[in-house]
Parts: structure tokens; C-alpha cells; sequence
């Protein structure tokens, strides 16, 4: 089985939201409920970890293509533009940048970089906070750097010009 139903394939680096870039290693059936399941065997580089993801899953739980060089200059663009205020309240700050998170686009995850950055130079951000914006800049300097095919400190670069371009 070389092609999967929702048309990812071996091989294919993949995007899981708050887990980070992936590849594809294979696509197996797998035992479960007296039925044979096919799975993604996904391999996640950034925490050394293999997951396995039940193929008619893998959409409901965000997992998705590497953004084109296009969609990644936008991202970048994204962070340097002018923003919202974020509400003061970090609980609910916290809870929709999760939610953004979660839905896992790099448009997304550029804007959660973007306001908790901003936010972080008015206020030291709490500790779940300041997770979420280090696992966030985290994803989005891993797409960046496997769609435009640099190295992460070059684009941990560009990201951090953007950031602090005022």
C-alpha cells in the first residue's frame, strides 16, 4: 500500500499541529477491533518520536502538507504586520491561542508567534504560556525551514528581523 486514501504518501513530510513536521515512513494495516486499520507511521524528528495515526484520522486531527514557499513568505510577512491587542486576561489569551494552535495553520501559528511575542516584551508571559509560544515558534521555524529549504537559524532569523522590525 504505497498511496494512502487521503493522499498522503511514504516519504511525504507532513505537518501535525503541536507536534511538529514529520515524514511519513509507511503506511501499515494495523489489527484493531477484529478490523484491519490502515495507519500512518509518522516519524517527528523535533522530539524523536514515531506515532501512529489511523489514516481516516489524520484529517480530523489537522495533519497536514508542508505549506508551499508561497504560503510560507505570507507567514513570514504575518508576523512583521500590525495586530489586535490580545486580551489581558492569560487564561483566555491562552485558550484561544490553543485553539489556533489546534487548528494548526502556519497563518495561525504565525499570529500566535506574532501576539505572544509582543506580549512577552509588555509582560513576562505565565509558564503554560510561554510554553505554548516556544512550541509555536517551534512548528513555525520547522515549516519555514522545510518549505523554503533553508537551515532553522536562518529562519529563526527571519522570523525574529520581522518580529522586532518596528
Amino acid at each position: 500500500m504505497s498511496k494512502a486514501a487521503k493522499g498522503f504518501q511514504v516519504d511525504q513530510k507532513v505537518v501535525y499541529p503541536s507536534q511538529g513536521v514529520g515524514i511519513i515512513q509507511a503506511i501499515e494495516k494495523k489489527l484493531f477491533k477484529n478490523e484491519k486499520v490502515p495507519y500512518y507511521r509518522i516519524y517527528l524528528e523535533v522530539s524523536d518520536m514515531t506515532i501512529m495515526v489511523p489514516v481516516d484520522k489524520a484529517e480530523g486531527l489537522g495533519i497536514r502538507s508542508i505549506v508551499a514557499k508561497d504560503d510560507a513568505l505570507r507567514a513570514l510577512e504575518l508576523i512583521g504586520e500590525d495586530y489586535e491587542p490580545i486580551p489581558s486576561d492569560w487564561k483566555l489569551r491562552y485558550q484561544m491561542n490553543l485553539d489556533l494552535l489546534k487548528k494548526g495553520s502556519i497563518s495561525d501559528i504565525a499570529v500566535i508567534v506574532r501576539s505572544l511575542y509582543h506580549r512577552s516584551k509588555v509582560k513576562e508571559l505565565p509558564i503554560l504560556e510561554r510554553k505554548l509560544y516556544d512550541s509555536a515558534l517551534k512548528l513555525l521555524e520547522d515549516e519555514i525551514s522545510y518549505s523554503l529549504k533553508k537551515n532553522r537559524d536562518e529562519v529563526e532569523g527571519l522570523i525574529f528581523s520581522r518580529l522586532e522590525a518596528e
